[in-house]
């Protein structure tokens, strides 16, 4: 199983709070964290199978359009992310997460 990282940036909490839900509901992904940028800015990331997390970003996508005033600022998947990635970026399965693991 190839495992990816998908990631949506939007402006405000309450749009990146349903788009992580959405996409924990959407598809066999785990929810590995989120960072707070600054100035509205949030971005939520998940790991998962590579279909399963495109499936995932789409339904975030999807519906942080329907949240009001949210709105989706950048979108990315990355397949097959290089191990080194995990100890430096906010991305790795923690003990906190480790149970929601398919």
């Amino acid at each position: 199983m190839s495992i990816a990282i998908g990631m949506i940036e939007t402006l405000g909490f309450p749009a990146v709070v349903e788009a992580a839900d959405a996409m924990v509901k959407a598809a066999r992904v785990v929810l590995v964290g989120y960072e707070k940028i600054g100035s509205g800015r949030v971005t939520v990331i998940i790991r998962g199978n590579v279909s399963e997390v495109q499936a995932s970003v789409a339904a975030g996508i999807e519906t942080v359009k329907r949240v009001n005033g949210g709105q989706i600022l950048s979108t990315h998947i990355i397949a097959r992310p290089h191990e080194n990635l995990e100890y430096v970026l906010p991305m790795r399965y923690t003990e906190e997460v480790e149970q929601f693991r398919g």
